[in-house]
């Protein structure tokens, strides 16, 4: 690697990622599994958004924002995987400065997107529990479309804010990355400049990004938890109760992940649980969230099958 002279001393130009493993024995079956995991993830969610787009059963609110949810999710994912794969086949382990800043752009922009669709969705049940008789007005398809494009200009700010701030930090060398994508904590470490204005405003966005919406999360499920415990049917607080669940399971996983990521900054020198929960950001998260969300839904399972034997839905 060959060190560029910048403004302000001497600049590196491209990193070194290390990856999962360090190991050559062991990349073969990285290899496999990791492609496995992205056609899976991938191949999942194009089935749920193909169920939604062609299902007239399917076009309600709940449903647009899990069509939103799923095509976050293979952006996710194609953000990191691709890339890790390529150096896996390659055995190049380096990335450009300017390749691994974009990265870092677009994973925190889709991570910032899903984020406050989560918060939208918990909205949307609250809607249709607490408020049934108003909810299709309250939610009509342009409140939906407002609430997305709010979700992606909040997502955007965040984003450009970090890529941005990033950016005027010097990286003098060592240039070495114990991970396997470009992220914010790692970045930090490799640092000559003094970094701790960036982790203040990576504590005070992420409070905007985490602390508001899981109190926009928090506050209607206590609302939906006291309604769903006044229905007097059993089945119907299954129903509610299980649809809740899905959510809440996918919240927990995301926010528990992000929080010990990025929350932690200056606690102890990043190590391997590091990838294990990049891991987690990255792949597991979006290929469990069809099975959370919408494979085990009776109505996207009949909307798949449809779609797999060419039979369209009357209704």
């Amino acid at each position: 690697m060959q060190p560029i002279s910048g403004a302000n001393g001497t600049a590196i130009s491209e990193f070194i990622l290390l990856g999962l493993v360090e190991t050559p024995g062991l990349r073969p079956a990285v290899f496999v599994l990791f492609l496995f995991a992205y056609l899976l993830t991938v191949g999942s969610n194009l089935s749920i958004l193909a169920a939604i787009l062609v299902e007239p059963k399917l076009h309600t609110p709940m449903y647009f924002f899990l069509g939103n949810l799923s095509a976050l999710d293979i952006g996710c994912i194609t953000v990191t995987v691709p890339s890790m794969l390529g150096r896996l086949l390659s055995h190049k382990r380096t990335v450009p400065y300017g390749a691994c800043l974009t990265q870092l752009f677009f994973f925190h922009l889709l991570a910032g997107v899903d984020c406050f669709l989560l918060t939208a969705m918990a909205y949307d049940r609250f809607l249709a529990i607490c408020r049934p008789l108003t909810y299709s007005t309250r939610m009509s398809q342009m409140v939906q479309r407002i609430l997305v494009a709010v979700s992606w200009a909040c997502a955007f700010t965040n984003a450009l804010t970090h890529t941005v701030a990033i950016s005027t930090l010097n990286f003098c060398g060592p240039s070495v990355i114990n991970h396997f994508y470009c992220d914010l904590p790692q970045l930090f470490q490799l640092s000559c400049s003094n970094t701790q204005v960036n982790e203040l405003l990576l504590f005070a966005v992420g409070f905007i990004m985490a602390g508001a919406p899981m109190a926009l999360i928090v506050i209607p499920y206590a609302y939906v938890a006291a309604a769903v415990l006044c229905i007097r049917s059993a089945e119907g607080r299954k129903k509610a109760f299980s649809t809740c669940a899905s959510h809440l399971t996918v919240v927990g996983i995301f926010y528990g992940t992000g929080i010990f990521n990025y929350m932690r900054l200056g606690s102890a020198k990043l190590s391997d649980k590091d990838k294990a929960v990049g891991i987690f950001n990255t792949v597991i998260n979006p290929m469990l969230n069809p099975i959370i969300y919408s494979l085990r839904n009776p109505d996207v399972q009949g909307a798949l099958w449809q779609v797999l034997t060419g039979r369209r839905s009357l209704a």
